[in-house]
């Protein structure tokens, strides 16, 4: 028997999250996701008239797939998964995987020449479709969560089929005033960081791109960031996790970069020179996700969190900065976490996690609930 919850999110991602539409032809990108919320994707996507096309992968297949691969492998690739990108109005990714781990051992040489070389087709993505992207429960999150199996895939489902319109109106104030801001500080334990986002504007994420969602993101100007940023929470990037990351930024630049496996972090941070320079900034404030648990699409929505990114900017609210590298690193502000304080134009916006003027209360999680 299927899991009523299956139909449930599949309903969410379609009807809502891509608003698919009679004749729209949506491409499922299924990773190590049961067969069941594959079936249950098809039937919810040709019950509103649209034409689904499927891929199913594997994450062990996908490692020898990286392990090997060679520039004339890689654009093979490239060639063939644009092609049939082109054909799609929308795109919807499951990701699951028994160990997150998987591609730690693939040497960041060719890891770098696949994700270049692939880049491409995450752009028409990104620009040219309606995509979601979310995550699918399994025992290895349910442990990085410090959580049993069972109670993991609650708190999934809770957190994944939350009203995200309702979220929705709560952050347009936030977002009016990250359209208007100019200068941002950042303070906090080991932090202490200034940059302008002034004229790059803002986008409110609310469960139309990531489930699950609650940010609202702007981006710094290409050369204005300087100060220092220590970030409190594990990070998992290109299958290595990273603790403790510090990095110094001067005119935008990232020029000092120390956290666990120092070496690995400066070499993915050394792909291209995209990848020092900064692509994002965020607040998260989904008020069901409260801990870390090394996966970026719930750790970048943590209530009272922030992200600052390297790399590869959006073309909508970006500076323009190009890298095949985006790495959302996240700082927690909450109390617990050793507290922090968000400005905008010398007001204090947030103070240890909680949004103090008035028309943003309604983002705290007593309210947002």
């Amino acid at each position: 028997m299927t899991d009523p919850r299956y139909p449930q999110l599949a309903r969410l991602l379609v009807e809502y999250s891509t608003a698919l539409e009679k004749g729209d032809r949506v491409l499922l990108d299924m990773i190590d996701v049961p067969d069941e919320m594959v079936v249950a994707l098809m039937r919810a996507a040709r019950q509103v008239g649209a034409v689904p096309v499927v891929e199913v992968r594997h994450t062990r297949v996908t490692r020898e797939v990286m392990r090997e691969t060679s520039p004339d492998h890689a654009r093979l690739l490239r060639d063939i998964e644009l092609f049939r990108m082109r054909k799609m109005q929308a795109y919807i990714v499951i990701r699951g995987a028994a160990n997150a781990n998987e591609a730690a051992d693939v040497r960041s040489d060719r890891l770098q020449l696949f994700s270049k070389t692939l880049r491409p087709v995450l752009d028409y993505r990104l620009s040219k479709t309606r995509w979601v992207v979310l995550r699918w429960p399994t025992p290895s999150m349910a442990q990085a969560a410090n959580m049993s199996t069972e109670a993991f895939e609650d708190f999934y489902f809770d957190v994944c089929t939350a009203n995200y319109p309702r979220m929705a109106r709560a952050m347009v104030p936030l977002a009016k005033r990250m359209q208007c801001a100019d200068q941002v500080r950042l303070k906090g334990p080991g932090t202490d960081l200034v940059f302008s986002i002034k004229g790059i504007g803002a986008k409110p994420c609310n469960g139309l791109r990531n489930i699950p969602d609650g940010e609202c993101f702007s981006c710094p100007t290409l050369k204005s960031a300087n100060g220092v940023i220590q970030f409190n929470t594990p990070t998992l990037y290109a299958g290595t996790r990273f603790e403790n990351i510090r990095l110094e930024l001067k005119e935008g630049r990232i020029v000092k970069a120390t956290g666990s496996n120092e070496k690995k972090l400066n070499e993915i941070l050394d792909t291209d020179p995209g990848a020092r320079r900064i692509g994002e900034f965020s607040l998260g404030f989904h008020p069901r996700i409260l801990n870390p648990m090394c996966d970026i699409l719930f750790d970048e929505k943590i209530a009272g969190s922030l992200h600052f990114t390297p790399g590869q900017a959006y073309e909508d609210c970006g500076n323009g900065n190009k890298s095949a590298v985006h790495w959302d690193m996240v700082l927690i502000q909450r109390p617990e976490w050793g507290g922090g304080e968000v400005w905008f134009d010398g007001e204090l916006i947030r103070k240890d996690g909680l949004f103090l003027p008035k028309d943003l209360r309604p983002l705290n999680p007593d309210r947002l609930k």
